[in-house]
């Protein structure tokens, strides 16, 4: 460790990037993590937390440049706990991403022979994402609509312009912001648990241009809806449908406990692979449309689905993976846990006029052990788990099912590595996975994968 002259900062030569986007380097033989900084660099840091065998830090100043880094093109990106990686290098930011996987693989799931495929970059690198949740609260002065400071989850800053989400965002974000200081609605205070508006969220899909946006306000009707709806779909008249939810839990998750349509249907529609998909205010839906198609196509092909094959769609959302599939099966059984995205994809099914499809609402782990699984066999899962990964009840019982392959879909190669382990020690092979980017400028991968029972 090096001391300098500037008080409690320590020089620190940064050599990778760990899982969780923090910049690693080593001092006095132990790791630290800091918030900045990139390979090749070296900084001075100020040490935040000592622990037995790491350190935890926040970069302050860099002496010397990595040539990886570049300019981030956002106006937010030093305060902002979104795109972590904007001041890295695209090509770069794919290498961490491989190595990420490689070493998940490794050290969590202790798995050799196991062909890691080069990563799928991401088709479209700015403006993304088809869904942005932009949080509110109260401060000294007023309140604050954007986004949450980097390393906070109360303190939001006010968002202009974001460079991921579609580009009609900031604008939109910045009208809402002036409507509620114009009209004096109050804003929800997370501590005391006080006020009105809660969250802003927008869903825009890429390929049929339509938008929706959902206030998501604490329990009561919203003041003057008429007057709202005419203000915000004439100053952006390419709205498609306005949701108002409401949410008094104490809990500040941007998810409505009742729901009710102020203009248009009620939900959006996408279109993936040629078929059309419809969205609700909180129903899954991969968020980069566009790679979407790659990451399923990618699985499709790794999965090769005969005619014959009877197929399990594990965490199925509004029905994608499986109606997607179903023309090149005998037949689809896709269970979720929201209820309304089991009715969407109900909807998105018959809309499509898929046929061999049906689905089921409840928790996987109760689903794999019900009387319906008990009178019918399937030999192929497809699992598509949140970042937490396969309930382990769940993965126990599917196991047991014994099915012939499965095709697993993870978001978080932590959690897929610990599920990969469990199914290899349960007699499956694994022969290769390949990393999807759908998520640039951020730590986040996602990957597909074949298991074959021996």
């Amino acid at each position: 460790m090096t001391n300098t002259t500037h008080t409690n900062l320590i020089e620190v030569e940064i050599t990778d990037l760990a899982f969780d986007g923090k910049a690693v380097g080593h001092i006095d033989g132990k790791v630290i993590f800091l918030k900045g900084g990139l390979p090749g660099e070296t900084v001075l840091a100020e040490i935040t937390r000592t622990k037995a065998r790491y350190f935890n830090g926040i970069t302050r100043k860099i002496i010397k440049k990595s040539d990886k880094r570049v300019d981030a093109v956002c106006s937010h990106f030093h305060e902002c706990g979104g795109c972590t990686w904007l001041d890295l290098q695209y090509e770069d930011q794919l290498t961490y991403k491989q190595k990420q996987v490689n070493d998940c693989i490794e050290r969590i799931g202790a798995l050799k022979d196991v062909n890691i495929l080069d990563i799928i970059g991401s088709k479209e690198v700015f403006h993304y994402r088809n869904k942005m949740e932009y949080s509110s609260n109260v401060t000294e002065d007023g309140f604050t609509l954007g986004l949450h400071s980097r390393g906070s989850y109360q303190d939001i800053f006010n968002l202009n312009e974001c460079h991921i989400s579609q580009k009609t965002d900031g604008e939109l974000v910045k009208w809402m912001r002036a409507y509620i200081e114009n009209n004096n609605l109050t804003v929800y205070d997370v501590q005391n648990h006080v006020g009105f508006i809660r969250f802003f969220m927008l869903r825009q899909t890429k390929q049929t241009n339509q938008l929706m946006v959902n206030v998501v306000t604490n329990y009561g009707d919203f003041p003057e809806v008429e007057k709202f709806v005419n203000e915000i779909t004439q100053a952006f008249p390419f709205i498609t449908t306005i949701i108002h939810s409401q949410n008094g839990q104490k809990s500040n998750i941007a998810i409505g406990e009742t729901e009710a349509t102020l203009y248009g249907p009620g939900y959006i529609e996408e279109k993936l692979s040629g078929k059309l998909f419809k969205i609700t205010a909180n129903s899954f839906f991969q968020t980069n449309s566009l790679q979407a198609e790659v990451l399923y196509q990618t699985g499709f092909d790794m999965l090769n689905p005969e005619p014959d094959d009877k197929v399990l769609d594990l965490y199925c959302g509004t029905g994608t993976i499986g109606i997607l599939l179903a023309d090149k099966v005998s037949e689809v059984v896709g269970v979720e846990l929201v209820a309304d995205a089991v009715e969407a994809a109900k909807l998105n099914a018959e809309n499509n006029g898929v046929k061999n499809i049906q689905f089921y609402q409840g928790f996987v782990k109760e689903f794999l052990k019900s009387d319906f699984m008990k009178e019918n066999n399937y030999n192929v899962a497809i699992i598509d788990p949140p970042r937490a990964g396969l309930n382990p009840k769940a993965l126990k019982q599917l196991i047991t099912l014994n099915p012939e392959k499965i095709l697993y879909i993870s978001c978080n190669p932590a959690t897929f590595a610990r599920d990969a382990q469990k199914l290899v020690d349960s007699g499956y092979d694994l022969p290769e996975i390949q990393p999807v980017d759908m998520f640039p400028h951020t730590m986040h991968i996602e990957l597909a994968s074949m298991f074959y029972k021996r």
